[in-house]
């Protein structure tokens, strides 16, 4: 685990005991701080008893607290921790500042955070892919894989990637990336923001104010204009340039199996000239993007039944995460609905002469089919059942069955992986 001198001797409150939260107790822990700890469930307080203080921080008195560590997935806007936190003049932070505060004790490194409202995950795998197929010691973290504070730290010359929420650069002050990559920004997550889009940008767009002098940033030409959040004297790359730039053609994207689509275009786009800063040759970058793997739920090809392709994206929660999907193919048989983040078909829109036909589920899906029925035929199917068995019985050779849900999972389901697995679970029931 990644641990500290710099919290030795110092009190932090720990609220909420999932991973994230079990493994910044123990690291704080190993490091000597004084913790007191809580989680609402008596089984996630169990391992720490007899190790630190368990109460709950909202009750207690946190004068002279060195921080407050919540999970990402606490609203600041409205969690009462905040504002109590405020009262004591302590700051609410998550496991990335704590990352942040051990760097200077870790041996020499590079940082790479990577942020966005779309495509975060994929680019950060595709990072973490070319740096270690290239030799470089490397981990990933943050929004993705392992909590950071829980793994190893990397030897000399590592580098971490890190795919940051902003919800997470919201509970983070002082991680100053050598790299700094910001993807592209659409409306989500709005609760968190009261509603207001330039909010939400604005905690994105931190990422790259919290970079010092001489560090790199790489964001969308439109984004930089608007967001106007470099720091003073870092080196800005414009997205839309990268593949010019790099000597690199955009039609050697057929030789990468697992980046098909215009958004998995500038997800390695962005991926190249991360790799290009951090000194790797052309021949190592495209001999990862040749070989990077994929990941689950992300335009994941699960199977090729009698010449009919299934592609599990169920990580498409929104309308301008979908519409990427939706551009990458050709005859598709698009599964759609879920609990929708906005109205309408958004970016969607645009893409919609990709599709043949159109099953729609979940709670928004009379919704999307009041707006679909009109430009291409829809089975109204309530469930992903339904919708795989109908999709199956109509495609044909050369159609691809796309479940990429423009919407969140949690009215039928935990979450977008468990979707993304009932889908597979669905197209291999059929072979």
């Amino acid at each position: 685990m990644i641990n500290s001198p710099a919290w030795k001797d110092k009190r932090y409150a720990v609220l909420g005991l999932a991973r994230s939260g079990r493994a910044t107790v123990e690291a704080l822990l190993a490091s000597g701080a004084d913790v007191l700890a809580w989680d609402d469930r008596a089984e996630a307080r169990e391992p720490f008893v007899g190790r630190c203080v368990l109460a709950d921080p909202l009750e207690a008195d946190l004068t002279g607290y060195a921080g407050v560590v919540v999970s990402p997935g606490v609203p600041l806007n409205t969690h009462p921790i905040k504002p109590h936190a405020d009262r004591f003049g302590v700051p609410v932070i998550g496991d990335i500042e704590l990352f942040a505060q051990a760097r200077a004790d870790l041996p020499p490194h590079k940082v790479v955070g990577i942020t966005g409202t779309n495509g975060k995950s994929t680019t950060t795998a595709l990072v973490h892919h070319i740096l270690k197929t290239a030799g470089v010691p490397t981990t990933m973290g943050g929004n993705i894989g392992l909590p950071i504070l829980e793994q190893d730290p990397l030897p000399e010359g590592g580098v971490y990637v890190l795919e940051l929420s902003s919800y997470q650069i919201d509970l983070t002050y002082s991680l100053d990336c050598d790299v700094a990559v910001l993807l592209n920004i659409t409306p989500d997550h709005l609760d968190r923001y009261d509603g207001d889009f330039a909010k939400y940008a604005a905690s994105k767009s931190r990422l790259l104010a919290m970079q010092n002098r001489g560090q790199n940033s790489i964001a969308r030409f439109t984004d930089a204009r608007a967001l106007g959040k470099f720091a003073e004297g870092t080196i800005a790359s414009i997205l839309e340039d990268v593949m010019k730039n790099r000597d690199i053609a955009p039609n050697e994207q057929a030789n990468w199996p697992s980046l098909e689509g215009p958004h998995n275009l500038e997800n390695a786009a962005a991926a190249i000239e991360v790799c290009d800063i951090l000194g790797l040759t052309r021949k190592q970058i495209r001999s990862g993007l040749e070989s990077y793997p994929g990941l689950p739920h992300r335009m994941e090809r699960v199977a090729e039944i009698a010449g009919v392709a299934y592609i599990n994206d169920s990580k498409g929660t929104n309308t301008a995460a979908s519409a990427p999907a939706l551009a990458a193919f050709e005859n598709i048989h698009w599964i759609v609905g879920g609990l929708a983040k906005e109205p309408g078909l958004g970016e969607c829109e645009a893409e919609m002469d990709h599709v043949k036909a159109a099953y729609t589920i979940g709670r928004a899906g009379p919704d999307f089919a009041a707006l679909i029925e009109s430009i291409v035929p829809v089975e109204r199917c309530e469930t992903l059942d339904y919708a795989v068995a109908k999709a199956a019985e109509n495609a044909v050779p050369g159609d691809t069955v796309l479940l990429s849900p423009a919407c969140a999972s949690f009215d039928q389901y935990a979450d977008f992986e468990k979707r993304g697995e009932h889908f597979r679970a669905l197209v291999e029931a059929l072979k």
